[in-house]
């Protein structure tokens, strides 16, 4: 059996805790941290005047080449820490430096539109 394609979220609503325990998620976030002695990293977007950081476990994708202040995707499935905050356990973690973020997150935007419409006709 596959595992569920993942919804995109916003790294602010995953960081905020929007996103239900174990759901699959697709994210995004700069690259500023990667430890490979806890095989997590940490991504940052910006959201308004606010930073948010989501904390993604690698184990799952090791070896992995970090390239640190690129741009990266990542689908994977949210756990929630019982001390608080959350991890991504990373299925799939991509650089894909380059891409329009505006336009990933309208596209995002789009994307959640037309699946109400279409839940809305049924």
């Amino acid at each position: 059996m596959l595992p569920k394609p993942g919804i995109y979220y916003f790294p602010w609503e995953v960081s905020t805790g929007q996103v239900p325990d174990g759901d699959a998620l697709r994210t995004f976030g700069r690259l500023c941290l990667y430890d490979m002695t806890q095989s997590q990293v940490t991504l940052t977007a910006q959201h308004g005047s606010d930073q948010h950081q989501i904390i993604i476990s690698t184990k799952w994708v090791e070896p992995f080449e970090a390239q640190v202040g690129s741009l990266y995707v990542v689908l994977g499935d949210l756990e929630h820490q019982k001390g608080g905050g959350s991890v991504v356990k990373a299925r799939v973690l991509t650089c894909v430096e380059g891409v329009n973020l505006p336009l990933l997150e309208q596209a995002i935007q789009e994307q959640r539109m037309y699946q109400r419409e279409g839940r809305r006709d049924q």
